[in-house]
């Protein structure tokens, strides 16, 4: 079952990978081939997917860092949505009681802001929208809190910029009237650039992280592989990987979980769905617990967020993950199963007396391979066993084998025999 192991291994990382993809802080660069020795600073900050506590600390951060440099203006760059454990009030207030001018440009096409996003745009100094990109409504502004709202003044966004340079230089034609961009002769041709540095900034490793553990999706994906994982390392007599794996998934889904809307009965209908279908598995066949496993999985996915619907995941998302999980349970597992206990030997006491290998340090419990076979192990706490060292096979007490070393055992399995 190793490649069913790094599967679910790579599956885990790749998601892991999609939310760290970029650099690791806050990029601070000038504008390919732009003369910046005049005008002033331009601070771009992109915002992407849910408000949370990391963008709304990126926001807040940005503005406080813009004030402090004397910045001539801040762009942010938003195809964001709703709120999610975020005070809104005080976030609010840093964006509309800054001492630099906030703006912000809806985009790139196929973009758009709605929810906290969207309030966000239409209290803007400035705002814009590319074309091919959508200012939504407002309401509700809070995801996890849809009946949260805020009497606040909020301005009409009509103008259009189709690029972020485009929306940089409408920053001198708007009612700012900031000096943002100069002329400059390119190859014969008066072109026009931006007068000063341009700086863009994004999350940062950790907070990107964290933002993305934070997506609906991504946490109920997580928290439900992970609890397969650790039902994986259960059942097979391996060294922990799957199980450690499994701890890391559940762990990540459990912290987008504290961010989230998620009901405490939809998380513990996930728990009984995984683990009643893992008794069945047990039992060798497809029973009750099968069926009840899979309501419950079902249920508990479809209802798992309370808040707007806006946070469930997509169908596909769910019939991926409830789909998998079921496969997982009735083929997969019931496969490695038969695997792992099968033994070309007629009868698991034939194996008493056998000759094996450690496969990891039995100290005094750990795993032994005999006949091409992994076992959980156990031996006597004066007699340690090293891994590669040969080990002979001297009971078999459930599914665990008692071994000692070759030789210098503590009683040779004759004796203990011939005494029992």
């Amino acid at each position: 079952m190793r490649p069913l192991r790094l599967g679910l291994l790579a599956a885990i990382a790749f998601v892991l990978t999609l939310s760290t993809m970029g650099p690791a802080r806050a990029q601070s660069e000038d504008v390919s081939g732009i003369d910046t020795s005049d005008g002033g600073r331009i601070e771009v900050v992109q915002v992407n997917g849910l408000i949370d506590p990391a963008n709304a600390d990126l926001i807040k951060t940005s503005i406080k860092n813009a004030e402090r440099d004397g910045a001539t203006a801040v762009v942010f760059q938003m195809d964001a949505s709703g709120a999610v454990d975020v005070d809104m009030n005080d976030l609010y207030d840093a964006f509309t009681n800054a001492k630099v001018p906030v703006t912000v440009w809806v985009g790139p096409s196929g973009g758009g802001a709605r929810g906290a996003a969207a309030l966000l745009a239409r209290s803007a100094d400035y705002a814009a929208v590319a074309s091919g990109a959508t200012l939504g409504a407002v309401d509700p502004i809070r995801y996890d809190d849809p009946s949260f709202t805020m009497d606040v003044p909020l301005k009409t966004v009509d103008a259009e910029a189709h690029t972020l340079i485009e929306f940089i230089g409408s920053l001198e034609q708007s009612p700012l009237k900031l000096k943002t961009m100069k002329v400059v002769e390119l190859d014969g041709k008066q072109v026009r650039q931006p007068a000063g540095e341009v700086h863009f900034h994004k999350l940062t490793l950790g907070a990107q992280l964290a933002h993305t553990l934070d997506s609906p999706w991504v946490a109920y994906f997580l928290f439900v592989v992970g609890l397969a994982l650790i039902v994986f390392e259960f059942f097979t007599a391996g060294v922990g990987i799957a199980g450690a794996v499994g701890a890391v998934a559940l762990l990540g889904g459990c912290f987008g979980f504290s961010h989230l809307p998620a009901q405490p009965w939809a998380i513990a209908l996930l728990v009984i769905g995984v683990f009643g279908m893992a008794i069945d598995v047990q039992a060798g066949g497809l029973g009750a617990w099968t069926f009840i496993g899979g309501i419950a999985l079902t249920i508990g996915s479809i209802f798992l967020y309370g808040g707007s619907s806006r946070l469930d995941p997509k169908w596909w998302v769910l019939l991926f993950v409830i789909g998998g999980t079921v496969v997982f349970m009735l083929s997969g597992m019931t496969a490695m199963i038969r695997s792992r206990f099968s033994t070309p030997t007629i009868g698991r006491e034939e194996l008493v007396g056998e000759l094996g290998e450690a496969a990891a340090d039995v100290a005094p419990d750990g795993v032994v391979r005999i006949r091409e076979a992994l076992w959980k192990a156990r031996t006597n706490r004066a007699t340690p066993i090293h891994a590669g060292d040969t080990v002979r096979v001297v009971s078999i007490e459930g599914l665990t084998l008692e071994v000692e070393p070759e030789t210098g055992g503590a009683i040779d399995y004759r004796e203990r025999r011939r005494r029992s």
